[in-house]
């Protein structure tokens, strides 16, 4: 396959330049109107060469948005609005509930741990309802199913003090808030009355 001198450059393409008065074949795609959305793939101009240089000098992409909509723009998360996909990849990724994508050297095994919390707490569901709130949010940040045990809990307790204390990570103190979560929570379960 020899490459095309032009990236995005539609050779095959029957339309013609939409620039006024120009009647050379429309081989290059610019956003119309319409942009994409959930409605479908939005309006495309078609452009010669030269046409399209012109087009891309002048296109201003944050043209009719205010200062403060500019500026939320440009933010490294724009387009994150959603909260269960700032939720997954907050610095803690969504610990308590979705895997850390670093604690797997697989991406399958890191879904796999998350569908297998899928159902560990559908089973648990029978078991939830004994417990207060704020022990249901320490069941989470420690990563637990409602019918745990004592002898589960101190297991799980110790093997996240272990990932998460920093003298197990060379120094590195970016957990140490983690930890911090995971010893208080701990310590709230301990002393449940719900735990058998």
């Amino acid at each position: 396959m020899r490459p095309t001198r032009f990236h995005g450059r539609h050779e095959d393409s029957i339309q013609q330049c939409q620039a006024p008065g120009c009647g050379e074949p429309g081989q290059f795609r610019a956003p119309g109107a319409r942009s994409a959305g959930f409605d479908g793939p939005g309006e495309s101009l078609w452009f010669c060469l030269d046409h399209v240089r012109e087009f891309n000098a002048a296109y201003d992409w944050f043209e009719g948005m205010s200062a403060e909509e500019i500026l939320e723009a440009q933010h490294p998360a724009a387009g994150w609005a959603n909260t269960s996909t700032r939720r997954a990849f907050r610095a803690d990724a969504g610990a308590g509930g979705m895997p850390r994508w670093a604690d797997f050297d697989d991406p399958l095994d890191a879904i796999g741990a998350r569908a297998s919390d899928l159902r560990r707490r559908a089973q648990g569901r029978a078991h939830a309802a004994r417990f207060t709130r704020a022990e249901h949010d320490a069941l989470a940040v420690m990563d637990l199913p409602a019918d745990i045990d004592r002898a589960g809990l101190r297991r799980r307790y110790s093997e996240l003090v272990r990932r998460y204390h920093p003298d197990r990570n060379g120094g590195d103190r970016s957990h140490e808030m983690r930890l911090t979560r995971v010893v208080e929570a701990y310590q709230l379960l301990r002393k449940s009355t719900a735990l058998a």
